[in-house]
Formats: structure tokens, C-alpha cells, sequence
């Protein structure tokens, strides 16, 4: 790995210190990062070597635990670090910035490089044309791209002609780091390492699917880029929509990235469109409301007192294909929910007759395999067994699996050190392509454009700590589902209303 340079753009950023350097420093623990590398921070902030590494050094203290760091260790890392203080939106500091890089890379043509844009999404169009003026867009080089690719499917097209101006396509990597979770890799193996599963995994077994990624968390310190994005902006055009894909891709005949990304685009290429009435009838918005001692979103700092942006959304989806024809996938996202969890939960459809007594005599109780992304790690899957005693009383239990039972498998950390790995190795795989983000942002752009050119749309608020609005829970009434934690079942079910 001799002359290899990652820079970081948005240096100084919260990115950076509590996702960026722990992940570098696991990847230096495991010698992932070896030989002479250089990491280089780049942001306007007024710093030199020493003085960003020392403030690195700091934060690692704060976002790497006592137990996964040696100090020695750390500090044999921490050398790594240097720091070019430059406005990223400004071309006259990438002529600086080349020379940077020949002096940390030995070589007056570096080539071996990593960038690592962690800046406002405002810069992800503004830093490629920089760094190809400058002559930095090499042929060994590569770019990482934070979500959101886009704020609508103009734009993100817009941004793929850019890149694509700059880059060639294997060079670019639009970062979701749900696709480096191992959780959500292991949906892949749990498919398709498993022939008892596949045969099963179709319409003529599977009633419907949920897809839910929900926090207990408000928008925190986010308010001024979070008012301007939104629930679906956020999490539901990137990382539900890759959760989607995992659950209903056809197997790739091969396992690399073009057979991989080629089944994903599929997927999102099935979707069927919102018309007309649909966006009504299949989407949900809302926006949490404040209840007890917290408070709701308008109230937050740098948040719209007025604003109509949604922390709240759930949809129904219809993937028009032969595996999926009439499957519904019910998607939800949510701040200032419960509890925090991400899980994909598999609904089969119920044994054609029903010969015992117990729950399941009382109403259908079939088959339900729930894949948790996080926290909890695992996969459950629950079964009609008999009580003991006499008669054929039948019951729901759970077997019940936990990744923390694998003895000899490391923790289960962040995706970003896996991603980053892969970056560095030149394996795009996990990297979203440029046609399933614009194929993504076909289906998503009209429900926007909705929202936007009706200003009486549907605003439901819910309060803080419930599951979301209930008129989430009436998507599901037409199939007769409900989902694995429905509103119904919450109190202060009097605070909802219609903002």
C-alpha cells in the first residue's frame, strides 16, 4: 500500500471524527491500512499536522471504546494523519492541494488516491470539477460519495453527468453504509446459501413483506439540513429502498459487482409507479408532535416553525415482476419512534386449514421470519408448536438466532471500515450504481413533486415516542395485515391529528 493517499474532504466535519477515522483505525488495526499511506484532512478550518492531530486524537477518545483501542496503537495511527486547510468550493486550493499530494505521495504523478467527500451535498457536483481542472482525477484514483446523490432525479442525473465527466463509472462509489452492515450482507447469504429457503421465496408462499428502519432519536443538532431533506430524502429513496432490493433480487448467476448490481437494478425497475390517486392511498407522511417534556419537530433548532417536512413515512410498494406480482412490501421510517431498529420481517402466507385449537384458532397466525439489521443482530423465525398436556392446543414460539453467538466472529461494528476497505481494494459491489440511483429516483421524484405542488396533502402528526400516524396502519387493511408493531396498540392515541 506504499503511496496510497485518502483525502478527506469535510475534515473538521461531525462525519468524520464519530464515522470516518474510527473505521480507518479498525481497518489499521487489522494491518487492512499498511507500508507508507498518508491520510489527508482538507477542510477551511485553520489547522496544521500537529494541531489536527491532536484533535483527532481527542475525538477517537470520545467515539472508539477504552476496550478496542491501545493507546500505542492509536498514535502509530494518529502519524498517519495530515491536514491541508482549503475551501473546497474554491478552485485556486486544488493547485495547493496537488502538491500536497506529490509531497505525501513520493511521486510528482500521484495515483493512488482516495477521496472522500464528507461535505455539504451542495459540494458533491463542485469537487469533481475541481479535481479535474486541477488534473486530479486519475486513472487509479477513486471518489466516495455520501447520500444523498440528489434531491430529486434532475439533479441526480445531473450529478451522474458530472461524475461521469471526471470519473469513469467503476471509479465512483455512492456510499449507503446499510450495505455495510454485515446484517444486511447476510440477507444475501441467508437467501441463497440455503436451499430449504429459496423455493419459498416467491408469491406462491410470501402474504407481504416489511421493511422498517425507525429511531427513538429527534433530528438532534440537524435541523437546518434536515428541514430541506426530509424522511424520504433521508432514508427511504437510499437505504429502505437497498433493503427492498436485498429481500426481492433474483440470484446474480455470478457474485461480483455487475451481475450484483444488475439484479438491483432490476428490482428498482420493477417497481410500479405512483398515479393519480395512489399517493394518497399508499403513502403516509408524518411529523412528529411534542408530548410530555419533549418536543416536536417544529420546535427544534433551525427547523421551520411552519414547516410541512415530513419525519415520518410509510408506503405500500408493488413489485411488478414474476416472483412479486401481488406481494405487497410495506416500507416504514420514522424519528422519535419507540425504540431504534432496523428489520426486514417476511410474512408467509397461512396454512390452507387450520385443525388445531390455541391462538391460531382465533385468527391466522402463520409463519413470520423477521431478518434484524440492528440493534440485537439476528434472525427469528416463528413456528405453530403444541403446549404440552393434553388435547392440540397450538402456540407461536420463536427460534430464535443472534450473530453474538458466532464465538469466533469479530464484534459487529460499523459498515463504513467495510466499505472503505472495499474502496480501497477497487470492489464496487456494495457501491450503489449510477443507473439504480437515477432508477430510484424515477419512482421516488413524483411523490415529491406531489407533495410539493399540493399543499393540502395529508401532514399527520404523531406523538413523540408512538409508532407514527395511524393512518399508517390502514395501508394494510385491503391485505388484512397489520404491522409487527401497529399504532393501535400505543396510549395518547387522543394527541394524534392532521397538521
Amino acid at each position: 500500500m506504499d503511496n496510497f493517499v485518502m483525502v478527506i474532504f469535510g475534515a473538521s466535519g461531525d462525519l468524520t471524527k464519530r464515522k470516518l477515522m474510527p473505521a480507518l483505525f479498525s481497518l489499521f488495526k487489522d494491518k487492512r491500512l499498511y507500508g507508507r499511506f498518508s491520510v489527508l484532512g482538507v477542510s477551511r478550518t485553520a489547522y496544521t499536522d500537529e494541531e489536527y492531530r491532536r484533535y483527532i486524537s481527542e475525538q477517537m477518545h470520545l467515539f472508539v471504546k477504552a476496550e478496542e483501542r491501545k493507546e500505542e496503537e492509536l498514535q502509530e495511527f494518529i502519524a498517519h494523519l495530515h491536514y491541508q486547510s482549503l475551501d473546497p468550493a474554491k478552485a485556486e486550493g486544488y493547485v495547493g492541494l496537488r502538491e500536497r499530494l506529490k509531497e505525501l505521495a513520493h511521486t510528482d504523478t500521484p495515483d493512488n488516491l482516495l477521496y472522500y467527500l464528507a461535505t455539504p451535498p451542495s459540494l458533491y457536483g463542485v469537487v469533481p470539477q475541481h479535481l479535474k481542472a486541477a488534473g486530479l482525477n486519475t486513472k487509479g484514483s477513486r471518489i466516495i460519495v455520501e447520500k444523498p446523490f440528489g434531491y430529486n432525479l434532475e439533479s441526480a442525473v445531473e450529478l451522474n453527468h458530472i461524475y461521469a465527466s471526471a470519473f469513469e463509472e467503476h471509479q465512483v462509489y455512492r456510499i449507503d453504509h446499510f450495505l455495510g452492515k454485515e446484517t444486511a450482507q447476510n440477507v444475501l447469504a441467508f437467501r441463497f446459501a440455503n436451499g430449504i429457503f429459496e423455493p419459498l421465496w416467491n408469491r406462491r408462499y410470501i402474504d407481504y413483506v416489511e421493511v422498517t428502519a425507525v429511531e427513538n432519536l429527534g433530528i438532534e443538532s440537524r435541523g437546518g439540513f434536515y428541514d430541506q431533506a426530509g424522511a424520504l430524502r433521508d432514508m427511504v429513496q437510499n437505504h429502505l429502498i437497498q433493503l427492498v432490493a436485498l429481500v426481492a433480487m433474483e440470484p446474480p448467476s455470478k457474485f461480483n459487482a455487475d451481475y450484483f448490481r444488475n439484479e438491483v437494478a432490476k428490482v428498482y425497475d420493477s417497481l410500479r409507479p405512483f398515479s393519480g390517486t395512489d399517493f394518497a392511498e399508499h403513502v403516509v407522511r408524518g411529523q412528529y408532535i411534542a408530548a410530555g417534556d419533549k418536543k416536536g419537530y417544529r420546535e427544534e433548532q433551525g427547523v421551520d416553525p411552519l414547516s410541512r417536512t415530513e419525519t415520518f413515512v410509510a408506503m405500500r410498494l408493488n413489485i411488478d415482476n414474476w416472483r412479486w406480482s401481488g406481494v405487497p412490501f410495506y416500507i416504514r421510517t420514522g424519528k422519535q419512534m419507540p425504540t431504534k431498529v432496523t428489520e426486514i420481517v417476511v410474512h408467509f402466507k397461512e396454512a390452507p386449514l387450520q385443525m388445531f385449537r390455541g391462538e391460531c384458532s382465533v385468527r391466522p397466525c402463520p409463519n413470520r421470519l423477521t431478518l434484524r439489521i440492528a440493534p440485537n443482530e439476528g434472525i427469528a423465525m416463528k413456528i405453530g408448536m403444541k403446549v404440552p398436556g393434553s388435547g392440540f392446543n397450538v402456540r407461536q414460539v420463536s427460534m430464535d438466532f443472534s450473530y453474538d453467538e458466532l464465538v469466533d466472529a469479530k464484534p459487529i461494528t460499523d459498515g463504513y471500515a467495510r466499505l472503505i476497505d472495499d474502496c480501497i481494494q477497487g470492489d464496487p459491489t456494495l457501491f450503489t450504481r449510477s443507473d439504480a440511483t437515477e432508477a430510484s429516483w424515477k419512482f421516488f421524484d413524483p411523490i415529491l413533486k406531489y407533495w410539493q405542488e399540493h399543499g393540502d396533502a395529508h401532514l399527520y402528526g404523531y406523538p413523540v415516542g408512538t409508532w407514527g400516524p395511524r393512518e399508517s396502519d390502514k395501508l394494510m387493511h385491503d391485505h388484512k395485515a397489520e404491522w409487527t408493531n401497529p399504532c393501535k396498540n400505543l396510549t395518547n392515541t387522543d394527541l394524534y391529528c392532521e397538521l
